[in-house]
C-alpha cells in the first residue's frame, strides 16, 4: 500500500492525471521531429491515395504509360503427338539388361549399389511416359534381380 492506497489504485490515479494533462496540450507535441505525415494515409474525399494502389506503384517510377498487352490469339487446337518409345526400353531380355549393367567378378558391394542407382535413374518407370511404364518396370525388375544375385555371390 502506498500512502493509504493499493499499488493498483495509485497506478490508475497516475494514468488519470496524465490523461488530464494531455487533454490540455496540443496533440502534435508527441510527434517525431522530421516525420510530417502519419503512417496511415488520411483520406479526405474517400479516394485512396495513388500509393495505395499496389498495381500502379511501379508506374510512378517508370514515368511513362505502359502499353496494354496485345490480345492473345488462340492457337490452333492440335492433338499432341504420341510419345516415341526410347530404344533402350525395347531391350527387356535378361541378357540385354545384364550387358547394360556390366556386372563382373571384380564388382564390389559399393559398385553394385552405384550401378543400381544409376540404372534406376535412367530407367525408372516414373521417368517415362505412362504407355511405356510396363517395359520400364520389367527392366527395373530384371536389373534388381541381377544385382541382388551378384550381392549374394559376394557375401558367400
Amino acid at each position: 500500500m502506498l500512502f493509504g492506497q493499493s499499488l493498483f489504485q495509485s497506478v490508475l490515479d497516475r494514468l488519470d492525471a496524465e490523461e488530464e494533462d494531455k487533454s490540455g496540450k496540443d496533440e502534435a507535441a508527441h510527434r517525431i521531429r522530421g516525420l510530417n505525415v502519419s503512417f496511415a494515409a488520411t483520406v479526405f474525399g474517400g479516394e485512396p491515395p495513388a500509393s495505395a494502389r499496389p498495381d500502379d506503384a511501379y508506374v510512378d517510377n517508370l514515368g511513362n504509360e505502359i502499353p496494354s498487352p496485345e490480345p492473345m490469339l488462340e492457337p490452333e487446337q492440335k492433338e499432341p503427338e504420341p510419345p516415341v518409345m526410347p530404344d533402350y526400353l525395347a531391350r527387356t531380355s535378361r541378357e540385354e539388361v545384364a550387358a547394360e549393367l556390366a556386372i563382373s567378378s571384380q564388382s564390389t558391394l559399393q559398385s553394385l549399389h552405384e550401378k543400381r542407382r544409376a540404372f534406376a535413374k535412367a530407367n525408372h518407370p516414373d521417368g517415362v511416359a505412362p504407355s511405356f511404364r510396363e517395359q520400364a518396370t520389367t527392366r527395373m525388375m530384371i536389373a534388381n534381380q541381377l544385382i541382388d544375385e551378384a550381392i549374394r555371390r559376394l557375401t558367400r
